[in-house]
């Protein structure tokens, strides 16, 4: 390139000295020298065209030459550019997955409190707490064969106080506990406690199990439960009744349980039949034994537009089929009700008969039987007025003479939807003998040194008289 470069500067100087020369002497020789210069002249010319050629060559050579190595520039920083902004994109993208991880870390975790948290809602929301208390206050006016006894007097009580917690599983399984506190108060004590060798047990008095039991309903005409629940005919009863906190009904007490520990198998048959069949130890709820036999209870019942109608029977050792302990006969009952029940009144009738109820280790025998009649109005919203009658007759055989009279009437108030107020007066009279009530064992017998004719002469009698407030608080 430096060599062409020197050649074209010699010829472009060599071009301006000739045609001085060359002018020079055509001052000597014009026409020889004309000729002469005018063919070195064209030579000269078609030189330089060519070397102007070649020059332009040379510089489209350069420039083709610079024009790449921009070209080459331009893509080197087109490259490094797409470097730059694919590192960028990646270290945008790392950063947006970093935040993404951590999104979906926060994410996880809030999802795990939320579900542990929905998990304990749901366990929450599947469980539910209910209460139900009976309680009274009342003056008691008790006497035997005409005297007063112990069990006279004024003061407030605490029949029954259930607390009970529900929890449904799924819809198959659900479970129950619930609680009680019997009364304990004096000789005015539910089964007279005060006495244990009459009528009742101390057994589990005070806070005590009621029931306790798994569930499983495998659909509405079957449902097996199995723990302490509730027997097939005493809660049917109360639940027709409807003022359980004046009055136990007929039988609970003295002739059956309202719960007790076994399995048992209930459902409704359609629209207007139920059953329930039980497989018990036979002690009751209070009293857990170990026996060699099972008692079973059963009932099956019906309602048509109101009316209703119920039969059933119980049979067995009640607890006592104990090793060592001879046994004579098995108990039975046999219960029937029936009656009409809406929105504006009830009124029903119940009949029991039991045999050797109270003599399973007793070698004689003896029966029982009785009777009931109850019926409410509801006056008002708010108001009803109540009553009921039951006349027991305890010993048929042993003693046919002894009979219990009993009936109580009342006004109820409901202030709020939990809560019944009713104010009641009872009366009950046991003649020819003792026997022990659900308000306590009174009878001639009650008071020592006062018979039925023997050492003194005295009415043969016991009575019980009780005006008060009742009430019950439910939730």
């Amino acid at each position: 390139m430096s060599r062409k470069v020197l050649l074209l500067a010699a010829v472009a100087a060599g071009g301006l000295v000739v045609p001085t020369a060359q002018a020079a002497t055509a001052k000597h020789h014009p026409v020889k020298h004309r000729a002469v210069a005018h063919d070195s002249s064209a030579e000269l010319r078609s030189e330089i065209a060519a070397l102007k050629a070649e020059v332009a060559a040379l510089h489209d050579a350069v420039t083709t030459q610079q024009q790449a190595q921009v070209t080459q520039q331009a893509q080197v920083a087109q490259a490094q550019t797409q470097v730059a902004a694919q590192q960028e994109q990646t270290q945008v993208a790392s950063t947006k997955a970093d935040q993404a991880l951590a999104l979906a870390a926060k994410t996880e975790t809030a999802e795990a409190k939320t579900e542990k948290n929905v998990s304990a809602m749901s366990w929450a929301g599947q469980t539910k707490i209910s209460g139900r208390m009976y309680f009274n206050f009342s003056n008691v006016n008790q006497s035997a064969s005409g005297q007063k006894t112990t069990g006279t007097g004024t003061g407030f009580d605490i029949k029954r106080l259930y607390i009970g917690i529900d929890h449904k599983f799924n819809d198959i399984f659900a479970f129950n506990v619930t609680t009680d506190i019997s009364n304990v108060v004096g000789s005015t004590s539910n089964y007279n406690y005060a006495n244990p060798t009459t009528f009742g047990s101390p057994v589990g008095r005070g806070l005590y199990i009621k029931k306790a039991y798994l569930e499983a309903k495998l659909d509405p005409a079957l449902i097996i439960r199995a723990g302490a629940a509730d027997m097939p005919w005493v809660p049917y009863d109360e639940n027709i009744y409807g003022y359980r906190h004046i009055e136990n009904t007929i039988i609970d007490g003295p002739f059956g349980t309202s719960a007790d520990w076994g399995v048992h198998v209930l459902g409704n048959l359609g629209k207007h039949f139920d059953y329930q069949v039980s497989a018990v130890n036979g002690a009751g709820y209070r009293n857990v034994k170990v026996s060699k036999d099972v008692d079973f209870e059963g009932r099956i019942g019906t309602n048509y537009n109101g009316f209703f109608a119920a039969i059933g029977g119980y049979v067995g050792k009640r607890g006592l089929a104990i090793e060592g302990t001879p046994i004579y006969h098995t108990a039975k009952r046999l219960n029937a009700m029936a009656g009409f029940k809406n929105d504006l009144f009830t009124l029903g009738g119940e009949y029991f008969y039991a045999k050797d109820w109270n003599n399973v280790n007793v070698a004689g025998e003896d029966s029982a039987k009785g009777y009931t009649a109850f019926g409410s109005v509801n006056l008002a919203k708010k108001w009803s007025v109540f009553g009921e009658h039951q006349w027991v007759q305890p010993n048929v055989w042993t003693n046919p003479a002894l009979r219990q009279n009993y009936f109580n009437v009342g006004i109820q108030y409901e202030p709020i939807k939990i809560v019944d107020i009713a104010l009641v007066y009872k009366r009950d009279t046991v003649n020819n003998g003792n026997f022990a009530t659900n308000n306590g064992s009174y009878g001639p017998t009650y008071t020592t040194g006062i018979g039925c004719g023997t050492t003194v002469a005295a009415p043969c009698n016991g009575t019980y008289d009780e005006v008060g407030i009742f009430g019950q608080i439910r939730f």
